[in-house]
């Protein structure tokens, strides 16, 4: 899929939550001529505001031996290894740095980046300073499991996009056929990684750029009784990617993101019937929350090719199927984004 730059920029800034006010971009933005470039400045204009600000700092433990002790006092580890015929003491002492996880996984990303063979030796120099810039951080190997880890608060929230934005380097970056560094993944081809970044994007879109609808991801439960043996534990639970509620109605919306959003069959294209089974699930049991209020629906695709926009009506409730071109200027893109919506909240 063939996307501009400066939409890919945006895609990302939706998804991770920190669209710039004025819908303008980051300098050097234009001029990133593939996503590995893209990524990497974003990484270098975020952490420059980091330390403008400053890093964050935790907490690290560690034990020593002292003659003037401090912190916390180890007593079964001083008797066992005899330090008072030394005249010291074992101590635990937390001492505040910035040598924290995030922070790892930052420095540690600018460093993978900074030595990839597609990035600008202009950014790669910018990230070289990051690394210096952050002196004291430790270096890691970067794996997906990691980010598992990191645990962020209200008092360090400006890490989280971040945090997305490495694991995104962290999960494209693949050892090359020669083994001797690493190559970049055509993330824009693997639909299920995309998928959940269009997902956030849309929903993030729609929570930034309209003051009507409440935007949220909604868990459902199915309704069922449990008939004789039945377990209802055993029966998923209904995730949305995004529903949109006002005083008037409501709005569920699927988001895709695939190469080819409408698959041929005899020759014929074809909406594929499992996204459309899955839509009507999810607006039958949307209406539990807000009974009486009309229910519509929306298959939302990322399309590769020029956009299209096909209304029904299935069983009593109002369906749209778009395919939202990201291939155009990114004016177009917003106005079609806005125009579906205002065509279902009608």
């Amino acid at each position: 899929m063939t996307i501009p730059i400066r939409n890919l920029y945006y895609l990302f800034c939706y998804a991770w939550e920190r669209f710039p006010e004025g819908g303008s971009t980051e300098v050097g933005i234009d001029d990133c001529p593939d996503l590995p470039n893209l990524f990497a400045r974003v990484l270098v204009n975020g952490v420059h505001r980091l330390l403008r600000r400053g890093l964050d700092r935790g907490y690290l433990g560690f034990e020593e031996e002292l003659r003037s002790p401090r912190g916390r006092l180890l007593i079964n580890r001083t008797i066992k290894e005899l330090t008072l015929q030394r005249g010291a003491v074992c101590c635990q002492i937390d001492e505040l740095c910035s040598d924290v996880l995030h922070n790892q996984i930052i420095k540690s990303t600018a460093i993978t980046l900074a030595n990839h063979r597609q990035i600008k030796p202009s950014l790669a120099h910018d990230l070289r300073l990051i690394w210096r810039k952050m002196e004291g951080v430790s270096v890691l190997r970067l794996r997906p499991s990691l980010f598992r880890s990191v645990q962020l608060s209200r008092n360090n929230a400006q890490y989280s996009a971040l945090m997305k934005l490495c694991e995104l380097v962290c999960r494209a970056m693949l050892p090359d056929e020669h083994g001797s560094g690493s190559r970049f993944s055509d993330i824009l081809g693997d639909e299920e990684l995309m998928s959940r970044v269009f997902e956030d994007f849309l929903r993030n879109f729609y929570f930034y750029e309209q003051a009507v609808f409440t935007v949220r991801r909604e868990d459902m439960r199915w309704r069922l009784d449990a008939g004789p043996g039945g377990d209802p534990s055993l029966v998923p639970i209904m995730r949305t990617d995004v529903v949109l509620r006002s005083p008037r109605n409501t709005i569920v919306m699927d988001a895709k993101f695939y190469s080819d959003p409408f698959p041929r069959s005899s020759g014929t294209p074809k909406i594929r019937s499992g996204h459309l089974y899955q839509l009507f699930a999810y607006m039958k049991h949307a209406s539990d929350r807000a009974a009486g209020l009309p229910v519509r629906g929306a298959l939302v695709y990322a399309s590769p090719g020029d956009g299209c926009l096909h209304r029904y009506r299935v069983d009593g409730h109002e369906i749209a199927v778009a395919a939202i071109d990201l291939s155009k200027p990114w004016k177009q893109v917003h106005s079609a984004l806005i125009s579906l919506l205002d065509g279902l909240g009608s």
